[in-house]
């Protein structure tokens, strides 16, 4: 028999009125906001599928989303005000609707453009009760919940990188819970995505960038 959470119970800690519409929504947009990697949004282009693009709307899906690429929380009151935050902050906003049938009704894909020029997608589904699954980053599939910590990394596709990664974690006792690799074609572009037991600290990010050569870009969610 299923155990249940308080957290199933009750749900998540939100600003309503949706967990799925809202609360969902604000964590798929966290993600993009940790991607950024300390860097500032000059744009930020919203396409919402399914029921996300039918109702939407009317739960303030396009205002959550926003809100958690800002950094906003689910449970902040400026979640409602994302749209004022972004303007007042110069960052050049649009919404849409996809035309696309998505594998899941509550999907969003979420582009960011930086002030210095980076460029990046996250594609993300709210599958219930503020849960969510990632299921794509700039066009390469992956798969996590952001119920752990979570380090992804993308690399060239070559021997050793993901052995040199997780020796880097072990030496530093950061326990892998879960752990998928993902790649576009043989010795090509791939991705990792490690959840750990506890967040990577930034001085092992900086040592995976600095003795792993392949490494093209990092980050923890």
């Amino acid at each position: 028999m299923k155990e249940f959470s308080v957290f199933d119970i009750i749900g998540p800690r939100m600003v309503g009125p949706s967990s799925s519409h809202t609360a969902g929504a604000v964590r798929i947009g966290l993600v993009a906001n940790k991607l950024l990697n300390g860097e500032r949004p000059k744009q930020v282009h919203l396409t919402l599928y399914g029921s996300f693009a039918e109702t939407g709307f009317g739960h303030g899906t396009d205002r959550a989303l926003l809100a958690g690429v800002l950094g906003v929380e689910p449970d902040d009151s400026r979640v409602r005000f994302s749209m004022l935050l972004a303007r007042s902050e110069n960052i050049w906003v649009e919404i849409k609707k996809g035309a696309d049938e998505a594998d899941h009704p509550n999907t969003a894909r979420i582009y960011v453009l930086t002030e210095t020029g980076r460029e990046f997608t996250v594609v993300g589904e709210s599958v219930g009760g503020g849960n969510i699954e990632i299921v794509e980053i700039n066009g390469m599939q992956v798969s996590f919940t952001g119920d752990y910590p979570t380090l992804i990394a993308f690399y060239t596709d070559v021997p050793g990188v993901i052995s040199k990664v997780t020796a880097i974690l072990a030496k530093e006792h950061i326990n892998v819970a879960f752990m998928k690799v993902f790649r576009s074609a043989k010795r090509s572009g791939a991705c990792m995505v490690i959840e750990t037991d506890a967040p990577v600290p930034h001085e092992s990010i900086a040592h995976i960038q600095s003795e792993v050569d392949g490494i093209e870009e990092i980050c923890t969610v």
